[in-house]
């Protein structure tokens, strides 16, 4: 039962550390937030950076740890 509530808290550790890497990756409006405001919050191009192996490899990490600890409390 121990290793089944800490691969689902590891879990949800990982999708939370790669949700806030996501969100508070920066400002919508760029660098320059002084410009006058467009049509949209939106940047032209924001691109997917956030989603990369890069930045969001310790929530990856600790997602897979608590995948290996859920299958194998799952197995007992």
């Amino acid at each position: 039962m121990f290793l089944i509530g800490m691969g689902a808290l590891l879990v949800l550790c990982g999708i939370l550390y790669m949700a806030r890497a996501a969100i508070w990756r920066g400002p919508l409006s760029g660098p320059d937030s002084s410009r006058p405001v467009r049509d949209t919050l939106e940047p032209p191009r924001r691109g997917v950076r956030f989603l990369g192996l890069g930045t969001n490899w310790p929530g990856i990490l600790l997602m897979a740890i608590g995948a290996v600890l859920l299958m194998w409390g799952a197995s007992f």
